[in-house]
């Protein structure tokens, strides 16, 4: 156990990750889920955890070896998608399956996913601490330990330049993020990445409680008590390893349980 006097000096950095544990067997879901069923299951979700802002968001999921992605339509609200109402468009934001429409701000998606093979997954909302923060131009700082699966990733991109509504302005915003994994976007909201929907999901709903508990901490106007470089690497390593999936098929387990009919 690391004492309050190890954690102001140097540590030694500690690994983390499968490295360390590897679970023998982990719960699973209980059923087999097609991936529109999936994605429809995080959007609800999120939605859940607040991280939904009324009908406004995308969640893009480039599957591995597919040009295509999924996404939610345009005119549904997070927390009413089923499985159904999953659409799969092209490269370019044309529909090429389902019933519903998406909007052009989706192309902030398709850039991205186009420019950074590691994107498969894209989340983009407007959860209220997050954009807190976003309004002001504050980065949450890593004040606990789960915050510490945000090491190194964050980033704050200035420019606003209102609503996008073509390829050349999604373009435009995907240049501004680069290769950062989370970002917080001015007078907007945030946009997260994951090669996994597992982890981007995690990412995703752990991101609004660091900024909440960021928020709560700095109304204390006490100094934080600093979490050692070298911990912190590992703990990343375990959260992003050994939690996403767990995480991911607990979710499943209970959104399935209280909404069923998410997988219609």
């Amino acid at each position: 156990m690391t004492t309050m006097d190890e954690t102001t000096a140097e540590v030694e950095t500690r690994k983390g990750g499968y490295e360390v544990w590897s679970p023998r067997v982990v719960p699973p879901i209980g059923v087999e889920l097609d991936d529109d069923q999936k994605l429809a299951i995080v959007f609800r979700w999120l939605a859940r955890e607040d991280f939904a802002e009324n009908l406004i968001g995308h969640i893009t999921w480039q599957r591995p070896g597919d040009s295509t992605m999924l996404v939610n339509p345009w005119g549904l609200w997070w927390h009413e998608i089923k499985s159904s109402d999953i659409c799969e468009i092209d490269e370019n934001a044309n529909v090429v399956r389902g019933k519903w429409d998406v909007t052009p701000a989706i192309h902030i998606h398709t850039e991205l996913h186009r420019r950074r093979p590691d994107a498969r997954v894209v989340i983009h909302n407007h959860p209220y601490w997050v954009s807190l923060l976003a309004s002001v131009g504050r980065l949450p700082g890593l004040i606990h330990q789960t915050s510490s699966m945000f090491d190194g990733d964050l980033k704050f991109v200035q420019e606003y330049g209102g609503e996008v509504d073509s390829a050349e302005l999604g373009a435009e915003v995907a240049e501004a993020i680069g290769d950062s994994k989370v970002t917080f976007l001015a007078s907007h909201g945030i946009l997260i990445t994951g090669e996994t929907l597992e982890e981007a999901t995690y990412r995703a709903a752990s991101i609004e409680r660091a900024c909440r508990m960021a928020v709560h901490v700095s109304l204390l106007q006490a100094d934080v008590l600093p979490m050692a470089a070298g911990l912190v690497a590992g703990i990343k390593t375990s959260l992003l390893e050994r939690g996403s999936d767990v995480y991911f098929a607990g979710m499943a387990r209970q959104m399935i349980k209280s909404e069923p009919e998410v997988l219609l």
